[in-house]
């Protein structure tokens, strides 16, 4: 399949001079085919629609189309770290202990419905008898609080690199590549917009962990040295960026902000109660500031510069469902 005119890396030209590219793309109806038709629905339509995200598009035929394939391709890369573990234990001629979890990066811009993507992988991963216990952590609760993040003068950036504890994130991956028992993981509320103090996730001995978060696939930084450390996406055995055009992703944002304007921002114990009782059009006035000014440069920044590091990228239409899938060759 073609990958022009994606706004990805290009390679050169094969002996037929055809433009040569590192990865595969396929179509919606190209992907959709991979599906093993003989497999039943893998999620009921209760279960669809308590997965789907606020203003996130989620039928039985996305999921059917896009997620089925990508859970199986999926369950193919685990089936293989098992093997290849074997293999290198015995190389070592070492016991063989029991293999680290297999570690997802899910990245994506705000509003572009990766929460949505992460909650129907963990689900549809954990229907395959091969890997029943399936994690999901979300970056939001390796925050720094908000008034950390008042103390250092950038609570007004929250979101870019900077506003998240990166050591405390990296070790918890390390815990979790190490084949800790347990690991623990904060959390974070989205209603008083904070990390929630002395809550906690427990994970225990999970066969996938799916990491979703805007920063997931951020390059090391470059020290003055000229050395560079290691970041999260060096534990990453795959990585999935969800895509869109970014007008799309600014005007889902604004619809949803107008939902949350009839809903969570109606709860007095919400961080955003003051924007409840805005008119329609103050409200789009102040959903479009904010993404002005923090969501949409965090993206042209530090998000979608970090897509091509993916190993897979699904790409959304304006009705958020996906209509083409991109694969880095093996």
């Amino acid at each position: 399949m073609s990958s022009h005119g994606r706004g990805h890396p290009q390679g050169g030209h094969d002996d037929n001079g055809r433009e040569s590219s590192p990865y595969i793309e396929l179509n919606r109806s190209a992907w959709a085919a991979l599906a093993d038709s003989g497999i039943e629905d893998p999620l009921s339509e209760r279960e669809v629609a308590e997965l789907s995200g606020l203003g996130d598009e989620l039928d039985l035929d996305e999921v059917r189309e896009v997620y089925l394939p990508l859970s199986r391709l999926l369950s193919l890369y685990v089936e293989s770290a098992g093997q290849l573990h074997r293999h290198q234990e015995d190389f070592l001629h070492r016991r063989t202990p029991p293999r680290t979890p297999f570690v997802i990066g899910l990245a994506g811009s705000v509003a572009v419905g990766k929460s949505t993507t992460a909650r129907v992988l963990q689900q549809m991963l954990a229907h395959w008898p091969e890997h029943p216990n399936v994690a999901l952590v979300t970056t939001d609760g390796f925050l720094y609080p908000n008034a950390e993040l008042e103390r250092r003068g950038i609570l007004d950036r929250k979101g870019f690199p900077e506003s998240y504890d990166r050591r405390a994130l990296l070790r918890f991956v390390v815990d979790i590549k190490s084949g800790c028992d347990e690991v623990l993981a904060p959390t974070y509320s989205h209603l008083v917009y904070d990390v929630v103090p002395d809550e906690k996730v427990v994970i225990k001995r999970p066969d996938i962990v799916i990491i979703e978060g805007l920063n997931v696939l951020q390059p090391p930084r470059v020290r003055e040295d000229g050395t560079a450390g290691l970041v999260l996406s060096d534990f990453f055995d795959f990585s999935v960026y969800v895509d869109a055009g970014r007008d799309k992703i600014r005007q889902w944002y604004v619809d949803r902000f107008l939902r949350l304007r009839k809903t969570a921002f109606r709860d007095p114990g919400s961080y955003f109660a003051k924007y409840g009782a805005l008119s329609e059009d103050e409200a789009v006035a102040e959903a479009e500031r904010i993404w002005d000014t923090i969501n949409g440069p965090n993206l042209v920044q530090n998000v979608l510069p970090t897509r091509s590091r993916a190993n897979l990228v699904l790409r959304k239409d304006i009705d958020h469902s996906v209509r083409y899938v991109r694969l880095r060759k093996l």
